[in-house]
C-alpha cells in the first residue's frame, strides 16, 4: 500500500514522523493509501525550504516567471484527464465534474500567466522639481495554502499561481481525505522547470495547520473550508501577525419568482443542488419558492431529481458518493431530522441503489418540502444532495431570508422581470449573486468570496483582490541629478 508523503526541495519527503492516516476509494470503501502526518519537525522542514527558495524566486524576473508559469499551464491542459481520475478515486466525484474542477484551476493558471501586467505599478515624472514617484507591489514571502477536501485541484489553484506568479514561495496543506492531488501537481511543477522550494505539500492534521498558523516564517494564509475552522484560521493566524484569508461555510438560497421559467428554474435547482454530490460550497441547499409557484416547481425539481443515476464515478453515471462513511451517515442524519420535525420527504435519498461497491458511501439526491426556518436542515450547513424547499409569500420575505441568514456566499434569482433581478442584487447582502444563473462563480479575472460568516479577512480569491493579498505595495520618491552612462550594446535587446 502506497505512502503519500510531503513534498520538500523538489522531491518527495518522507519525514520523520511515524504517524499515519488511511485514504479511501469512497465508491468502494476500500482503503488505497497511508497518508503521512507531519509532526512539528516535518512541518518546519518544509517551511524552511520554503524561506530558504524565496530570495532567489523574489529576484527571478518576471520573464522567466511567466515562461514557467506558461510551461505548467501547457502540461496541465496536456495531461488534465490523469489528475480527474485522480480526484474522483480519493474524492468520488463523476469524471466529467473532476475534469471541470481542473479547467475552473486551469483558469486562474492562465490568469496568473498575465502577472507582468497585473503587477506593474504607476509612475510620476516630476511630481515635484526632477523628483519622480513611482509605485510597486513586491511578494510577501513563504505562504501557506490550507485546502479542502472536496475540491483538492482547483481551490489549491485558486492560491498558488497568483501567489507563485509575484514571487513567493508556498506550502500547500491539502486536505487528508484526498491529498494525492498536491503531489500530482508538484511533480508537474517539478517539470515545468520550477526551482526546487518554491512550491512543496505538508500533508498532515492539526499538527501541521498550527504549525503553518504559528510559525513566523509564513508570511499569510489562504484557506477555505468550514465557517468554525476558517474562524479559529482567521483568529489565530492574524494573531500571529499573518495575512489571512479565510474562506468559510454556507447557506445558498435560490430565489424563485411567479414570472421565473420554471423549467430553467428546476433544471438550475438540480443541477446545483446535486452536482459534486452536493459538496460544494457554491452549491443551491434552499429553494425560495414565491408565491403560487411552490407545488408546480417541486413537482419539476422532482421530476428531474429521479432520472440522476447515483454511482461509482469511474463510471456511467451522474453523482458519486460522499466522501467518507461518516459524512454520509451525518448528512443522512440530518435528513432524519428534517423528517422528524414535519418536512415532507418527496424524494428520499437514504436507500438509494447505486450503481457501485456495496461498501460506498452513498446517499440519493434527496428533496424535502415544506421546509421550516427552524429546522436543521435548513439552519446547517448539510454539504451534501439535500435540497430543501420552503414557501414563502413574496419578493420581500423571501429577501428578508436571505439577509437574515448568517452566511452570505452565494445566492441566485430566477425571474424575467428585470427590476425585480436589478433590485435583488443590489439589496442582497451576500458576496456572489447570479440571476438566472445558479451557481455564480466569477472567473479568474474576478475575484470569488462571500460576506458574512463566510469570509474572514478582507481579500477575495483570485483576481485583483487575490494578486495584492500575495504582494504588498510600496511607493518611492527618487531625484537622479547625474544620469549615469550605460554603454554600449548593439545586440537585440532580450528579456531574460
Amino acid at each position: 500500500m502506497q505512502t503519500i508523503a510531503h513534498w520538500l526541495d523538489g522531491k518527495p519527503f518522507a519525514g520523520t514522523s511515524s504517524a499515519t492516516a488511511p485514504v479511501t476509494n469512497p465508491a468502494t470503501g476500500v482503503v488505497t493509501g497511508q497518508i503521512a502526518l507531519a509532526d512539528i519537525e516535518d512541518a518546519r522542514a518544509v517551511i524552511a525550504s520554503a524561506k530558504a527558495a524565496f530570495p532567489d524566486w523574489r529576484d527571478t524576473s518576471l520573464a522567466r516567471r511567466t515562461q514557467i508559469l506558461f510551461r505548467f499551464r501547457e502540461l496541465l491542459n496536456e495531461r488534465k484527464e490523469e489528475l480527474a481520475e485522480l480526484i474522483t478515486a480519493e474524492h468520488g466525484k463523476v469524471r466529467s465534474d473532476a475534469l471541470g474542477e481542473v479547467n475552473r484551476g486551469l483558469e486562474v493558471v492562465e490568469f496568473a500567466c498575465g502577472v507582468p501586467h497585473l503587477i506593474k505599478g504607476g509612475f510620476t515624472e516630476n511630481a515635484s522639481t526632477k523628483v519622480d514617484i513611482f509605485s510597486i507591489r513586491q511578494p510577501l514571502g513563504p505562504v501557506a495554502v490550507i485546502s479542502p477536501f472536496n475540491f483538492p485541484a482547483m481551490v489549491p489553484m485558486w492560491f498558488f499561481p497568483i501567489a507563485i506568479a509575484a514571487g513567493n514561495t508556498v506550502v500547500l496543506k491539502p486536505s487528508e481525505k484526498d491529498p494525492s492531488s498536491s503531489l500530482w501537481l508538484a511533480e508537474l511543477w517539478h517539470e515545468a522547470g520550477l526551482p526546487a522550494g518554491v512550491f512543496n505539500v505538508l500533508q498532515g492534521d492539526k499538527v501541521a495547520v498550527d504549525e503553518l498558523l504559528d510559525n513566523p516564517d509564513i508570511k499569510a494564509v489562504s484557506f477555505v473550508g468550514s465557517t468554525p475552522v476558517a474562524k479559529y484560521v482567521y483568529q489565530r493566524g492574524t494573531a500571529s501577525g499573518k495575512r489571512v484569508q479565510a474562506l468559510g461555510g454556507a447557506k445558498n438560497h435560490m430565489v424563485v419568482l411567479p414570472d421565473a421559467d420554471l423549467d430553467l428554474a428546476a433544471d438550475a435547482a438540480v443541477n446545483a443542488g446535486f452536482g459534486s454530490a452536493g459538496e460544494r460550497c457554491m452549491a443551491i441547499s434552499v429553494v425560495l419558492a414565491v408565491g403560487s409557484v411552490g407545488d408546480e416547481l417541486v413537482a419539476k425539481i422532482t421530476e428531474r431529481a429521479k432520472t440522476i443515476r447515483t454511482g461509482d464515478g469511474a463510471r456511467d453515471t451522474d453523482m458519486g458518493p460522499l466522501v467518507t462513511r461518516e459524512h454520509r451517515d451525518r448528512v443522512a442524519a440530518y435528513i432524519d431530522a428534517g423528517e422528524s420535525a414535519g418536512a415532507s420527504v418527496v424524494l428520499d435519498g437514504r436507500g438509494v441503489q447505486a450503481d457501485g461497491a456495496a461498501d460506498g458511501f452513498w446517499l440519493g439526491p434527496t428533496i424535502l418540502d415544506h421546509v421550516g426556518t427552524e429546522m436543521s436542515v435548513y439552519t446547517d450547513e448539510i454539504f451534501g444532495p439535500v435540497l430543501s424547499v420552503v414557501r414563502v409569500d413574496s419578493y420581500d420575505q423571501a429577501l428578508e431570508l436571505v439577509n437574515a441568514n448568517p452566511y452570505g456566499n452565494g445566492t441566485a434569482i430566477f425571474t424575467n422581470d428585470g427590476g425585480a433581478a436589478r433590485r435583488f442584487h443590489n439589496e442582497v447582502e451576500v458576496g456572489m449573486v447570479g440571476i438566472n444563473v445558479p451557481i455564480p462563480v466569477p472567473m479568474a479575472y474576478y475575484s470569488f468570496g462571500g460576506w458574512k460568516n463566510s469570509l474572514f479577512g478582507d481579500s477575495h480569491a483570485h483576481g485583483t483582490e487575490g494578486l495584492h493579498f500575495f504582494t504588498r505595495g510600496k511607493a518611492v520618491t527618487s531625484r537622479w541629478l547625474d544620469p549615469s552612462h550605460g554603454g554600449l550594446e548593439l545586440g537585440f535587446p532580450q528579456n531574460k
